[in-house]
């Protein structure tokens, strides 16, 4: 059975222009059954399981929309609905800055939770308000400030790159800042224009400022200068961290690794099975009420498709995969699966395969995308 367990809490304080996550505005919401309904799935999820959790992942949506008390309702079902925390385990909540108040930060460092990660995206107060985020930068520094002296140690912050109208000057000021607030953790993610999202609506009209892939992949390179001067290590696409602070969790997904998801629309992955729920939160509240999981599709993947997805997601990691992983799993070599792959990317400059690891290369990093297609059959997977 697994080990990890990730919880998706949908609800919002309010709704950021890019975010395509299932996530609803949280007022009139009904956060009390939701939270009977997750306590329930939960219980299912790991009848007759022993083992305890080593990482856990609580996301959304905003975590720290719901009250004290519905957080901690929330936290403590970890504890009770499962077989229990691990004494080493690494425990993630997601919170807005504007809701790193004193009772919420006290509820998480009681309950367990040893790693925050912060939603700011940029310290420039003139974007945050153009992506319909919440808080100020001033919000964001002192959320970072108070969550240390409630003695969480290992924090991460989310930022975002190649948001309509980020200068480089911009970009470059919210690398410094982030850097000087001394966080174990930095996640940055390139912003892509999703379907039902407003940026989505207002760049079908024509209305988006929207920054060229050369500026987006001078600002991704900028990043990958700036915080390792500041000590972080790269050691996936999209994520930099001080020495031992990697997210253990984020790298079960890309180990390939089976984990428990519970919530609506959360995603799982167990036995070779991939399992999404039902979004809608009265849906999934009326699933469980009915004694039923709370599934909206599975999908019991085949070799194949086994194959492919420790590829790209494995290739996602700096250090990238060793060889005789794959061959240990599937009974035969990265060659003999995916022949001729290896030397053609090689040759493009995009992969090194040295000392019985495959990696990408910088310019491979940068072009992920065009790197891993190359080990999809199809793409059209769930």
């Amino acid at each position: 059975m697994a080990r990890s367990l990730y919880i998706h809490i949908p609800f919002c304080s309010y709704i950021c222009y890019y975010c395509d996550f299932n996530k609803f505005f949280i007022e009139n919401q009904p956060v009390d059954a939701y939270i009977d309904a997750l306590e329930q799935e939960l219980t299912w999820r790991f009848a007759g399981e022993t083992a305890p959790l080593e990482t856990i992942y609580i996301g959304g949506g905003t975590p720290s929309a719901v009250t004290t008390a519905q957080l901690g309702r929330i936290l403590q079902a970890v504890h009770v609905k499962t077989p229990g925390v691990s004494p080493g385990a690494e425990f993630t909540v997601e919170m807005n800055p504007d809701d790193a108040d004193d009772d919420k930060l006290h509820t998480l460092f009681n309950h367990g939770v040893n790693r925050l990660s912060i939603g700011v995206q940029t310290f420039d107060d003139k974007l945050i308000q153009k992506i319909g985020r919440g808080h100020t930068a001033s919000d964001a520094k002192n959320a970072v400030h108070r969550a240390k002296a409630f003695n969480f140690s290992n924090i991460s912050i989310d930022l975002m790159l190649g948001l309509p109208e980020q200068t480089m000057s911009s970009w470059h000021d919210t690398l410094q800042t982030a850097a000087a607030l001394d966080v174990s953790h930095i996640s940055a993610y390139a912003l892509k224009i999703e379907e039902k999202t407003r940026f989505y609506n207002w760049w079908r009209a024509g209305k988006l400022p929207t920054v060229t892939e050369d500026e987006a992949a001078d600002m991704y390179e900028a990043m990958e200068r700036v915080l390792a001067d500041a000590g972080f290590h790269q050691y996936e696409i999209s994520n930099f961290a001080k020495d031992g602070q990697a997210s253990r969790h984020n790298q079960v997904y890309w180990h390939n690794e089976s984990y428990v998801a519970a919530g609506a629309g959360a995603h799982g992955y167990l036995q070779g099975a991939r399992y999404e729920n039902i979004q809608p939160v009265p849906h999934y509240i009326s699933a469980i009420e009915n004694g039923e999981l709370p599934e909206r599709q599975r999908h019991q993947l085949s070799r194949r498709e086994q194959m492919e997805e420790e590829m790209f997601l494995g290739l996602r990691m700096n250090e990238g995969m060793p060889l005789v992983r794959f061959e240990q799993k599937y009974g035969e070599t990265v060659a003999d699966a995916f022949p001729g792959a290896l030397e053609e990317l090689t040759a493009k400059g995009w992969l090194t395969v040295e000392n019985g690891w495959v990696a990408l290369t910088e310019e491979g990093r940068l072009l992920g995308n065009e790197v891993f297609v190359r080990f999809l059959e199809n793409e059209n997977k769930f």
